[in-house]
């Protein structure tokens, strides 16, 4: 019977497809394919490192710079897992970028132990992503959607205090929370949730990036947007390779080890999401390949001045919405990265967004980080009694220590740079909790409050 349905929406699927993974389209129509790509993914690439480099107290032309080179490592990583060097991608139209989940254990690092810390660690520890591919059927297990749902909720949740912040403008000024700077971000704010609720299809995934957009213009006539940097910017440089230095502090390495775990979960979920769009489930060597290039890219990024890349699920969703699954098409949004990354002035005009309308998109970008993963523990795990107690306790730790850091002051500085990160924390709360607390005999327990929320399927 389920031989049955899986060939039946197969059939579906392939009905739904307009252009394969191998069909080249005509450039006409591939070139606003490919740029509609890159319009569903530039604000996610370009918003978080942003939100790092203001985190760690980075200067304008650093900021601009690491921009930059987020955009530049996007469009290589993208052509890489798209035509794929050696085993090193997964030849499927995928989108790479700055990921979420390391934001958060990178302004930790970097707050502590500085930018060259922040790509020791990146380069360091990134064959962890490589080894994961090749070990996957092995530790699966470990990491069901009940623990990387709570991971993903943690970074979320770990964010809101940076979003918040940056909607009432730059700490320390005299501005810092008047009515223009929260105004310009709830305009931002209401725009993003008006054009995703009224709109659907493209418009709906491209509404936070239309509300920036808005945003960044509604700036101009409040004073509020300085681009006196842009006019001092070069119309094109080349990348300067560990312009910062490396150094190497084992507490960083561990945090941003445990974060390349985690999102080795999220680019497993995007590859089966993309095959399944033409009515397939990956082959190992997909599989195999995304994740050597997640890793490897990821290294490359640390070496070239930016933050681990990881495949973008939104790309995946447009994937399935349009029908074109084409790896030429992925392949355009991949150059116009690269000549975006090579042009200094690109990479200024997106680092003079004003905080404001970077907060008001961080309160929908960040929320939404936290509905994923929510999603993910709804849709792989019964809450049950068990499952409600380990996402409660992880939770609680995770932004506990996150929020309140103070609290745990008095330990040696090395180790309140583990104990401080929410992400750590939470995320080994629940693998433990999870690895250690009995499944059975808990099918049907009341949840808190005794309420049955669900039953198990046996």
């Amino acid at each position: 019977m389920s031989d049955g349905n899986t060939a039946q929406d197969s059939i579906k699927n392939e009905d739904l497809v307009e252009y394969g993974i191998e069909d080249t389209p005509e450039f006409s129509k591939a070139l606003p394919l490919g740029v509609q790509h890159l319009l569903a993914m530039f604000l996610s690439t370009v918003a978080l490192p942003l939100v790092i480099a203001s985190a760690i107290g980075l200067g304008n032309s650093d900021t601009t710079y690491i921009v930059q080179m987020a955009l530049l490592v996007a469009g290589v990583a993208t052509l890489v897992q798209v035509y794929q060097i050696g085993p090193i991608g997964a030849r499927l139209p995928i989108v790479m970028g700055t990921s979420a989940i390391f934001v958060s254990p990178l302004i930790s690092v970097g707050t502590e132990f500085g930018l060259a810390a922040i790509f020791g660690a990146v380069i360091i520890a990134a064959p962890i992503e490589v080894l994961i591919g090749y070990v996957f059927d092995d530790i699966e297990r470990l990491f069901p959607p009940l623990v990387t749902g709570i991971v993903v909720m943690l970074v979320g949740l770990t964010l809101i205090p940076i979003a918040l912040q940056y909607s009432a403008g730059t700490p320390g000024t005299d501005t810092f929370g008047s009515l223009r700077n929260l105004g310009l971000a709830a305009l931002v704010f209401a725009v993003a949730l008006g054009v995703n609720q009224l709109f659907d299809g493209f418009m709906r995934s491209a509404a936070v990036l239309v509300a920036v957009i808005i945003g960044y213009l509604a700036a101009i006539p409040l004073g509020l947007l300085d681009l006196s940097a842009v006019g001092s910017a070069a119309w094109f440089s080349f990348p300067r390779p560990l312009a910062y230095g490396l150094s190497f502090e084992p507490s960083a390495i561990l945090i941003i080890g445990f974060a390349y775990i985690i999102t080795s979960m999220e680019t497993i979920s995007d590859i089966s999401g993309t095959t399944e769009s033409v009515g397939r489930q990956p082959r190992t060597e997909e599989t195999q390949g995304g994740l050597v290039a997640d890793g490897v890219m990821s290294a490359v990024a640390g070496i070239f001045n930016a933050f681990p890349n990881t495949s973008f699920s939104q790309n995946v969703g447009l994937i399935s919405f349009t029908g074109v699954a084409s790896r030429s098409v992925v392949g355009i949004a991949g150059v116009f990265l690269i000549v975006f990354g090579l042009v200094p002035k690109v990479a200024a005009v997106v680092s003079a967004m004003p905080n404001p309308v970077l907060g008001g998109a961080g309160v929908v970008l960040f929320g939404m980080i936290i509905s994923i993963g929510l999603r993910m523990i709804a849709q792989g795990a019964t809450l049950t009694q068990r499952n409600l107690t380990i996402i409660a306790v992880s939770l609680v730790i995770g932004v506990g220590v996150e929020w309140r850091s103070d609290a745990l002051a008095q330990l040696p500085s090395e180790a309140q740079v583990l104990a401080t990160s929410g992400l750590i924390m939470g995320g080994v709360t629940a693998l433990v909790l999870n690895a250690v607390l009995p499944e059975n005999g808990d099918s049907g327990t009341p949840s808190v409050m005794g309420d049955p929320i669900a039953e198990d399927d046996d």
